[in-house]
């Protein structure tokens, strides 16, 4: 299937990529170091409609198409992953306000994600439940007219910096099976009781907040329901497809700066009287790098048009083989790419051993690969 793109989708790769070369690039190296969060960058990219494209047009939003959303994270991601991420990541939560939202939830916060004046972040996994969403302890009960919520949320990107978050919490927790007991909550995070930690011994996207959040007696009014009491986890399945196709757009932008830098790295540096890009075992690492990146790229356009048009088994088994073969790759391309500039890629120097350290955790958030190995047999056998 061809994915040859649109003059939109062209003009949209055109101004990330300008955007991430002129504003991104040059403090990517510091924001890694010091781990500030670049809310500057996010707000400048609101200003762009960079930050939550999906977000309609009515709500102040770009209302871009799966493969424009696509791009966008593909970019900013080359540019640099960290900073990508904190970005890509400013409007967390934001798609089920969208989706299932009450009109007063959709004019109050999504404006506010759109142009850059608020983060969101969603709260589902927990210290003892990553990969099992059904398993969470979280848990919220009726008092009057509100509900209080009690619980620990663990790894949650924006953690300190969002003003509002969607909280995944049981309901009845004596549902049969688990995950028919679960209610998603809008909880501003300025709520009494909601109290985030940053999280700052992470392996790479450093510039990306991390947290763990503990929930405490936070009371919410029963209209703070998103969608339906009890279909919490049905409504989370809506977007798992088309968060894992986002992560493999993440992983194939950071197989391409990877790329990139060794191929700059090749045409630079001199060995033996000669350019390292001569030798035949640099050509070949180059080459095998280019083809398996596209190969992922192409892999990533497919699950995002099926993700958009379909929303059936073959969008969920295409997103999980696109996370799935995307991140793989991102990490061995950007090992290679150390591989390429030898000594000098092991060090801080140059951008290659940031990739690296970036890349890793394509493979773990938004499912395993081993969570994606399973869904896609699943749906094979």
């Amino acid at each position: 299937m061809s994915f040859k793109l649109n003059a939109e989708h062209e003009a949209i790769r055109e101004a990330v990529r300008e955007f991430g070369q002129e504003e991104i690039a040059p403090v990517a190296r510091e924001h890694d170091e010091s781990q500030e969060y670049p809310e500057d960058l996010r707000r400048q990219a609101a200003e762009l409609d960079f930050v939550s494209p999906h977000i309609p047009v009515e709500y102040g939003g770009a209302g871009m198409d799966a493969i424009g959303r696509t791009i966008v994270t593909e970019e900013l991601w080359r540019a640099d992953p960290g900073i990508g991420s904190a970005i890509g990541s400013a409007g967390f939560g934001s798609s089920m306000i969208v989706e299932y939202g009450d009109e007063w939830m959709k004019e109050e916060w999504l404006p506010k994600i759109a142009s850059g004046e608020s983060a969101s972040c969603s709260c589902i996994s927990e210290p003892a439940h990553g990969s099992n969403v059904a398993g969470i302890e979280t848990h919220a009960e009726k008092d009057g007219d509100e509900y209080v919520l009690n619980g620990n949320k663990m790894w949650i990107t924006n953690g300190t910096v969002a003003d509002v978050a969607v909280v995944m919490t049981k309901t009845d927790p004596d549902a049969e099976p688990p995950h028919r007991g679960i209610t998603a909550f809008l909880v501003p995070t300025d709520k009494d009781g909601f109290k985030p930690t940053k999280i700052n011994n992470k392996l790479g996207i450093r510039a990306s907040d991390l947290a763990e959040v503990v929930i405490d007696d936070v009371r919410v009014p029963e209209e703070n329901i998103i969608g339906e009491k009890n279909k919490g986890f049905y409504q989370l399945m809506d977007f798992f497809a088309s968060g894992r196709t986002s992560v493999a757009s993440q992983a194939v932008g950071a197989a391409q700066g990877a790329l990139d830098a060794a191929i700059d790295y090749a045409n630079d540096r001199e060995q033996f009287g000669q350019k390292i890009k001569e030798f035949q075992a640099i050509e070949h690492k180059i080459a095998d790098m280019a083809t398996n990146l596209e190969a992922a790229r192409s892999l990533t356009y497919r699950a995002a048009s099926h993700v958009e048009e379909d929303k059936d088994d073959t969008a969920v088994r295409l997103a999980s083989m696109a996370k799935l073969f995307a991140s793989e790759n991102a990490v061995d391309i950007a090992d290679e790419a150390i591989q390429v500039h030898g000594g000098a890629g092991y060090v801080s120097d140059h951008p290659v051993e940031r990739i690296y350290r970036d890349a890793r955790i394509t493979k773990i958030y938004e499912g395993t690969s081993e969570i994606q190995k399973n869904i896609i047999s699943d749906r094979l056998l």
